[in-house]
């Protein structure tokens, strides 16, 4: 009995040296890492334009009608061309409107400068009229109230006008057809009656079926259209009435 009982406490040294060697072995390294870094953002994607800067884009203002040069001979042969049926109810007003801005198309009834801007298009359209020869369509243009209505008839459409102002200036001022990005027109005739030392003016805009003013498209900051000071190489004053002041 006394064998077995010395042998007990070997095997228990033995394992404690077994377990003991087990913690005090040298052990491999052990490398502390860091941990992965977490990915990248992807770059943000372009924010979307605003509706504003949308609509601000530069988009190319549309040409504008160039005006004829005025002839230099009042008198020289022109074709007869109806543009369509000018009608001011206000002064009791409805005849054809010519095209041309010679004595010879004129004394025919109204006339259309050409070059000007077409009825009913973008830009100023310029029109002629007797007071006291011929058919006289512009003899009382003097009495023309804001608000009233320059209607033109042609076979496609129709269009109307309403006046906005008057003034008076003198033969020589062709800048009142000047173009802009607006649907206005301008009718002109000598001032005052029987005399050809003046012209009277009187401006209309283009209005539409509900009787709005229609826009031109917008024009940036600066932007100016080119004035007319004297079309071309045509004569340097508007077309007048053949009647003077000594008449």
């Amino acid at each position: 009995m006394a064998g077995p009982a010395r042998l007990r406490p070997a095997a228990v040294v033995l394992a404690l040296v077994v377990v003991a060697g087990g913690c005090t072995s040298a052990a491999a390294p052990v490398l502390e890492t860091a941990p992965d870094p977490a990915p990248a953002a992807a770059p943000a994607a372009p924010a979307a334009p605003s509706p504003a800067k949308a609509i601000g884009v530069s988009v190319p203002l549309p040409a504008l009608p160039v005006p004829g040069p005025l002839p230099l001979d009042a008198y020289e042969p022109t074709p007869e061309v109806v543009v369509g049926q000018l009608r001011i109810p206000a002064l009791g007003v409805d005849q054809p409107l010519q095209e041309g801005m010679t004595l010879t198309a004129i004394n025919r009834g109204p006339s259309h400068w050409p070059g000007t801007a077409r009825p009913g298009e973008l830009g100023n359209m310029v029109i002629a009229g007797h007071r006291t020869t011929y058919s006289r369509p512009f003899g009382d243009l003097d009495l023309v109230q804001p608000g009233d209505e320059m209607i033109i008839e042609m076979p496609d459409r129709t269009v109307t006008y309403v006046a906005v102002g008057t003034e008076i200036v003198t033969p020589e001022s062709l800048w009142i057809a000047d173009q802009s990005w607006t649907y206005t027109a301008t009718t002109f005739a000598c001032h005052p009656k029987g005399s050809a030392r003046e012209r009277i003016v009187v401006r209309w805009q283009l209005v539409d079926h509900t009787g709005a003013p229609v826009a031109g498209p917008d024009v940036p900051p600066g932007v100016v259209p080119p004035a007319v000071s004297r079309p071309g190489a045509g004569a340097a004053v508007m077309p007048g009435d053949e009647v003077d002041d000594a008449a």
